[in-house]
């Protein structure tokens, strides 16, 4: 009888049991809150880590007690055959929950290929239902394979899926009441996600983050009243409520107005293979040398531990302290 794994605690006694690993840092869209519209610096095809290398780490990982992986990009479904390496996490043994990160521009084409490679958890980034302001938020006319990849999805049977919103303040307030009612008609929850300091071009100001707080409000007067909800794992990151009426549930991410790192349990591996302990974090440690260089998996689990340790307490976005990692969310990973 194999013996349990050593769990990945820092020293503020935070737990680690959730990786979330970039496949890749190229997009099909282009936000306007994450990427520049042209000329996006991107990292060379062959400092991607190629499935082996990310499966073998994943392996590695979940000797450590990591259950569940989060595959983000850029836009993961980019990478070509997703559902190959979806399979092979799926396999690994120890790992209990799977989900993918999209914007559904693809979703449509490849969504049977995931499902039969044994996915079920979907996040759906879309910000809009109005073409207009579809366009002028991503800079591509492609809601309708999005609305598409949504439909598919649901047809063959995913779930959960959730719709990620970005909330940025004067941008989307149209937007807020409509994309709660699409999804209480589909049985989906939308997460309205804060605006965070992870763009390519500098953009962010606090002055810019529509808070969970005004939300709330939009959606008791254009919907009707929510309730909180009592997350069974108390380390997710979502704020959960649900409409009073029992027809749907919201969540936030609040990395702003009710920052969560007191709770978090996610490390982060880049599609060039460098680990990072926060989204925010201002170093990042190197595991391709080690999957490339003949490391055994001691060595990198070694690696993995001493990451977990140095974690900070958290990114204090809401202190003069804080400083924008030099990198962007889309060449991180979301």
């Amino acid at each position: 009888m194999n013996a349990p794994p050593a769990k990945l605690l820092d020293t503020f006694g935070r737990l680690h049991d959730n990786l979330r690993v970039s496949v890749t840092d190229r997009c099909n869209i282009r936000c306007y809150y994450c990427m520049p519209e042209k000329d996006a610096q991107y990292v060379p095809h062959a400092e991607i880590l190629r499935y082996e290398e990310i499966e073998r780490f994943a392996r590695i990982a979940a000797s450590l007690g990591v259950t569940k992986i989060r595959v983000t990009g850029g836009e993961p479904l980019v990478r070509r055959d997703l559902h190959v390496l979806v399979r092979k996490l799926g396999a690994i043994e120890g790992i209990s929950d799977i989900a993918v990160t999209t914007n559904g521009v693809l979703l449509a084409e490849q969504a049977q290929a995931l499902y039969d490679a044994g996915l079920r958890r979907l996040n759906v980034h879309l910000d809009t239902l109005d073409r207009e302001r579809f366009r002028l938020i991503t800079r591509r006319d492609e809601l309708h394979r999005v609305l598409a990849g949504i439909d598919k999805a649901l047809e063959l049977g995913f779930g959960p899926l959730k719709i990620n919103a970005v909330a940025v303040k004067d941008l989307v307030e149209p937007d807020i009441v409509p994309l709660a009612r699409f999804a209480r008609e589909r049985g989906v929850e939308v997460r309205y996600i804060e605006f965070m300091p992870l763009d390519a071009q500098g953009l962010w100001d606090k002055g810019k983050v529509l808070l969970a707080g005004g939300i709330l409000e939009m959606l008791g007067e254009g919907i009707g009243p929510l309730e909180a909800v009592p997350d069974p794992d108390p380390r997710a990151p979502a704020l959960q409520y649900r409409f009073v009426d029992g027809k749907g549930s919201i969540g936030f991410i609040a990395s702003v107005s009710r920052p969560f790192c007191l709770n978090c349990n996610r490390i982060r591996l880049t599609s060039d293979g460098q680990l990072r302990y926060c989204l925010f974090a201002m170093e990042e440690t190197d595991v391709k040398g080690l999957l490339r260089g003949g490391a055994s998996d001691e060595d990198i689990r070694q690696l993995v531990r001493g990451v977990v340790e140095r974690k900070w307490l958290g990114h204090e976005i809401n202190t003069a302290r804080f400083v924008a990692p030099p990198r962007p969310m889309y060449a991180i990973g979301g």
